[in-house]
């Protein structure tokens, strides 16, 4: 079963954000309002510092070049030690697939309400339309409206929550999260190259791996100032690859890089790959999760899509003995997947605070 909360869960009203911006354009329910510390400062003329940083790019096509094989597996690597996020280009995945999935989910977010709340997203969940990570009446709520859905293996599927609109909406998430898995096995391989280990080690271990979607949509927000596209947290999986919009000019992704929020400007027929808090605990903290979220903008309105690929629920993890010595002591405690999942879903997003549980600290 894909985890769910053992307790009640009471939520209080939750606004549609794309009713509220059809109806109120120009008004921002309190619970969208952010505090002070957590407003985003958003970039202007005369903010040069985060705008000049990219986040580094990798190009799985040298990878598999002899000549070019061992550059490529370094900018891997120094990616995953100094930034866990990187992008990819040339990653094998047909652009008319990625197009058709932008089409389908843009066409999904623009059904009618009572259309969309057919597949509600329950209390405490993660499945279904809605918001996720909600768990109390007065928790700040994020500008943005989710579609989510369980992929693999198919017992996390809940086929009541999969659309009957658009038509084709089923089967091109199929076929689209089928290439998607093949890219986070290549990447997994890769990974596991760049830092001396078998190629193979990820995906023996992980077992049947799960893979969610998500589909978010992010209207245009009349104070972008106020409010957040998605909470800062940093993901549970051991991959995360986002679609930002193939297409799409609009920066609303950020990662937390030495303390600063840095936007992650799209590159065309790019997807944006993250390290989740599995690699780090796996790399004894050599690969980093890093705290990510979404801004908003006053003008355009943007979609992502979102693929969380992560190991079986029934596997225990902990620090690969390769990467533990006298110089690089062990840096978490060995734990259940299904548990610590268990224990990411029922948790409001904040920051890196789901994976404190597995720290050893220094006495």
């Amino acid at each position: 079963m894909a985890p769910v909360p053992s307790f009640p869960v009471k939520v209080g009203h939750i606004d549609d954000v794309q009713e509220l911006k059809k109806i109120k354009p120009s008004s921002i329910p309190e619970r969208f309002v952010r505090d002070m510390i957590e407003r985003p400062k958003l970039a202007t003329a005369t903010t040069p510092s985060s705008c000049n940083l990219n986040i580094p790019v990798v190009d799985l096509s040298k990878i598999s070049n002899s000549q070019d094989f061992h550059n490529e597996i370094m900018k891997l690597s120094t990616s995953c030690e100094e930034w866990g996020f990187f992008q990819v280009i040339n990653h094998g995945i047909d652009l008319d697939l990625l197009e058709k999935m932008e089409k389908i989910s843009m066409e999904f977010f623009m059904l009618p309400l009572e259309e969309k709340q057919k597949y509600p997203m329950a209390p405490g969940t993660v499945q279904g339309y809605g918001q996720a990570f909600v768990f109390s009446e007065d928790q700040k709520l994020d500008w943005c409206n989710m579609f989510a859905l369980g992929v693999e293996p198919h017992f996390i599927r809940n086929p009541k929550l999969w659309p009957t609109k658009p038509l084709d909406f089923s089967e091109t998430v199929d076929i689209y999260s089928r290439e998607i898995r093949k890219l986070c096995k290549n990447l997994l391989k890769y990974i596991a190259m760049s830092l001396g280990l078998n190629e193979d080690i990820f995906e023996e271990m992980f077992g049947v791996a799960v893979q969610a979607v998500r589909m978010n949509y992010y209207p245009a927000c009349p104070r972008p100032d106020l409010v957040l596209g998605l909470s800062p947290h940093s993901d549970g999986s051991a991959l995360t690859v986002l679609q930002q919009g193939i297409c799409s000019s609009s920066v609303g992704l950020q990662i937390l890089k030495d303390n600063v929020w840095v936007p992650v400007q799209p590159i065309p027929n790019a997807l944006v790959i993250n390290i989740g808090d599995t690699i780090e605990v796996l790399t004894n903290g050599r690969y980093k999760s890093v705290e990510h979220r979404a801004v908003t903008h006053q003008e355009k309105d943007r979609l992502s899509i979102v693929t969380f690929y992560a190991p079986s629920y029934e596997i225990e993890l902990g620090p690969l003995a390769e990467l533990v010595d006298e110089n690089n002591p062990c840096k978490y405690k060995r734990y259940n997947h299904g548990e610590y999942s268990m224990h990411y879903v029922t948790n409001k997003l904040q920051g890196k605070k789901t994976l404190e549980f597995a720290k050893i600290y220094d006495n």
